[in-house]
């Protein structure tokens, strides 16, 4: 049932065809009226992973969040159930999601972005929870055309298997009890069914429990227990705070023990190709990713437009995405 156990500390441990996991969760304050810290130097951004500390700026100088960054090969799935997130990236596409939004991204053949977190709120603090995963583009298409959609909160499925709001499953990816996730993006992994990927959020109130079905035996799954105290996997006390590689082949019962629990499960079928990945770029061979370094170096993969290493959107909590011409706000769909 349980073939790996592990500490959820840092980026959580990921199997294929998921590359990284990492979750946010910062306690800012109320914004200084330019959607930053109030009086906070960051001389040494990147540093600040403390996890004993409130928050952390993580490459921000004024404004939390990741200014400019290139990436290739591979998929980013932003889930953002607290704050906000701004994107910018080199193609000059713009958003504003948060409070449960997600974001799809493909950097394809390249792409450069920036994800700022802005500190809206100036009368209340800015609670903040992200995840951020990392899907494996197969080789087939590491070359294709970046690009990204967001999945506005609203109109993604919540499913109640007890019929009642004290277990609920959020589904970003995949097929769970006959209800199918939003599309993703044309050539993700995840956009065929026959490779099992699934991405959910569960939670269980006290007492309750949920029933997750076994799966193709070729899937890898993992199973991360990010908050609460202690549940029952099978029969078996769990602990708060780890994360564990589970048999696929299984159903998994799942029971919230003294508190509320929650979960985050990833599966899929793994691409069973070789990964070479250096910092941002993720490629099957050495020599793709020096390729990589030549290419950037060359063109910076379409350049940056904005005035700003790291963009902020206004001080509005309105969310939107600009694609091209093109802007769309949740209430519009």
């Amino acid at each position: 049932m349980i073939r790996k156990q592990f500490l959820l500390n840092g980026p959580w441990p990921t199997q294929s065809p998921f590359l990284f996991c990492v979750y946010h969760q910062d306690n800012y304050p109320k914004g200084n009226g330019n959607l930053g810290v109030p009086n906070h130097n960051n001389p040494n951004p990147g540093s600040d992973f403390d996890p004993n500390q409130p928050f952390r700026m993580y490459h921000g100088q004024s404004v939390p969040g990741f200014p400019a960054h290139p990436h290739r090969g591979f998929e980013t799935i932003t889930i953002v159930n607290k704050g906000f997130v701004d994107h910018a990236d080199s193609h000059g596409n713009a958003a504003r999601y948060g409070k449960g939004d997600v974001q799809w991204m493909s950097a394809g053949s390249g792409l450069q972005h920036s994800e700022m977190f802005p500190l809206i709120y100036e009368n209340q603090n800015n609670t903040f929870e992200l995840f951020q995963i990392w899907l494996n583009l197969p080789a087939k298409s590491k070359s294709t055309p970046p690009g990204f959609k967001i999945f506005w909160n609203d109109e993604i499925p919540v499913l109640y298997p007890n019929g009642n709001e004290a277990v609920s499953v959020r589904l970003i990816a995949g097929n769970f009890d006959d209800t199918s996730a939003l599309q993703p993006l044309e050539h993700s992994w995840a956009g065929d069914a026959a490779n099992h990927v699934l991405i959910i959020e569960i939670y269980i109130a006290p007492g309750h429990q949920i029933t997750i079905p076994k799966t193709d035996a070729m899937a890898n799954r993992t199973l991360y227990f990010f908050e609460g105290e202690s549940a029952n996997l099978n029969d078996v006390t769990i602990q708060s705070s780890r994360g564990f590689e589970i048999a696929p082949d299984q159903q998994l019962v799942l029971k919230a023990q003294n508190t509320n629990a929650r979960f985050l499960l990833l599966q899929g079928i793994p691409i069973n190709e070789p990964v070479v990945a250096h910092g941002p770029f993720v490629m099957n061979t050495a020599q793709e990713i020096y390729q990589t370094f030549e290419d950037y170096q060359r063109n910076y993969f379409g350049g940056w437009q904005w005035e700003s290493q790291e963009p902020t959107h206004g001080h509005e909590a309105k969310r939107f995405q600009t694609i091209g011409q093109k802007t769309t706000y949740p209430e519009l769909g």
